[in-house]
């Protein structure tokens, strides 16, 4: 199947993700950063409205060492279905299937004593080690270590090692205003990262990885590399802000394409209210189209006469309130057919809208566009395999020598598998 935008009656609805342009994405990553870093490819929360397995397969081929996940029962899916290779899954819960991620090896985050207690007492129903992470706070104020708490981690992370109950694998810390270019915090963050880490070392941790760049700092701050850069929304070739610049600044290309077949086309009169409330009301005779997508499949009730789709080669707006299942749009006059496709948004290449433009819509982010998409709208993955992808051979050669591809294509295999070498969320 091909990545072309459908324009003839189809489904109900679908979003098209396009896996030639997510391994593209990725060449694009690492091709920003030095020989010493690796890539984390963060597949948490379905992929971003992705899908998970398809597109952690696909990063993995593409050359990401690693995966990332939040909650520990998104990792050991992900072992489940056979992937391979590092994962780290940071946002863990008391009673969380520790045990489970020691059997998995998976490498989990710890932020305080109660968690490394929990992991500790795990590892020694296993009868192995496990494989954690220590998460500073270095001023994002979620999850992670406060600096005045760290010596006392650090050092109860370093007797359950003598106990040969841990492996400390790796220091990591979170950016909290990495998409706001010259944020006086940016600095003071990668000041203290760099004080813990210094800290961690001096007491005997030996890290595999230090990390702290997420999608942002990935693109835009190259001291903050370290070993490793997690890439989330870059990854589906969405900018993680305006600010910083637009996707094609970075030779991202947007994964997701959503779609969905019109189904009504009806000619009303001048004054006709539309959809709840009447919060729309036609100014003159017109056609109106009946798009089968509500708020039940994550299209935001707040871009209500704001949101933008392509129907007819020709830009449209939400007409009226956004509802469960369905909203309308005013078609101007014009009369497709049912079943002629409406795109709300895709790469931007073909007219049609992008998720950055729902997110001004709905006043959001562009995160939230693609990740609330729901379950009941069909992802369908394309060009899952390279070949033939004349495009995505276009990137290699401008990112990569063909000797590195080569090497990229060796280290990875066709199918993602284990054993991605490097040491390399969102």
């Amino acid at each position: 199947m091909t990545g072309t935008m459908q324009t003839s009656a189809g489904p109900r609805a679908r979003a098209e993700v396009d896996l030639a342009a997510l391994r593209g994405n990725v060449r694009a990553l690492r091709s920003r950063m030095g020989a010493g870093t690796a890539l984390m490819a963060v597949v948490k929360s379905d992929a971003y409205g992705h899908g998970m397995l398809p597109v952690a397969r696909a990063a993995r081929a593409a050359g990401a060492a690693w995966l990332g996940t939040a909650t520990p029962h998104e990792a050991l899916a992900l072992r489940a279905a056979g992937i391979g290779g590092r994962v780290m899954c940071w946002l863990w819960t008391p009673g969380d299937p520790w045990r489970a991620g020691i059997e998995a090896d998976l490498d989990m985050s710890v932020s305080g004593r109660w968690a490394l207690r929990e992991v500790t007492a795990a590892a020694r129903e296993a009868g192995r080690p496990a494989r954690i992470q220590l998460k500073a706070d270095t001023g994002l104020g979620r999850n992670g270590c406060q600096p005045a708490d760290w010596p006392e981690l650090v050092g109860a992370a370093l007797a359950a090692r003598d106990a040969g109950l841990v492996e400390v694998t790796g220091l990591w810390s979170h950016f909290a205003c990495a998409d706001e270019p010259g944020h006086p915090s940016i600095a003071g963050q990668l000041d203290l990262f760099h004080e813990m880490l210094a800290y961690a070392e001096k007491e005997g941790v030996e890290p595999e990885v230090r990390h702290i760049a997420n999608s942002a700092a990935t693109l835009t701050l190259p001291e903050s590399h370290f070993d490793l850069a997690r890439a989330g929304i870059a990854l589906y070739g969405l900018s993680p802000s305006p600010e910083i610049g637009v996707p094609a600044d970075f030779g991202l290309r947007p994964v997701m394409t959503l779609s969905a077949s019109v189904a009504l086309v009806k000619r009303v009169p001048a004054g006709h209210g539309v959809s709840y409330g009447h919060q729309y009301v036609t100014p003159e005779e017109t056609t109106l189209g009946l798009i089968p997508l509500g708020y039940a499949d994550g299209i935001p009730r707040h871009a209500s006469d704001r949101g933008p789709v392509l129907v007819g080669g020709v830009r449209r707006r939400v007409a009226g309130r956004v509802a469960m299942d369905q909203f309308v749009v005013d078609l101007g006059g014009d009369t497709p057919e049912p079943g002629e496709s409406a795109v709300l948004f895709g790469p931007g290449d073909r007219g049609e809208p992008t998720a950055e433009d729902w997110a001004r819509a709905a006043d959001t982010i562009a995160y939230e566009i693609v990740t609330r998409i729901g379950a009941r709208v069909p992802r369908v993955h394309v060009n899952e395999s390279r070949a033939g992808d004349e495009n995505e051979r276009r990137a290699g050669d401008e990112n990569e020598s063909c000797a590195g591809y080569e090497n990229e294509r060796a280290e990875s295999g066709q199918s993602g598998g284990s054993g991605q070498r490097g040491q390399g969320a969102d």
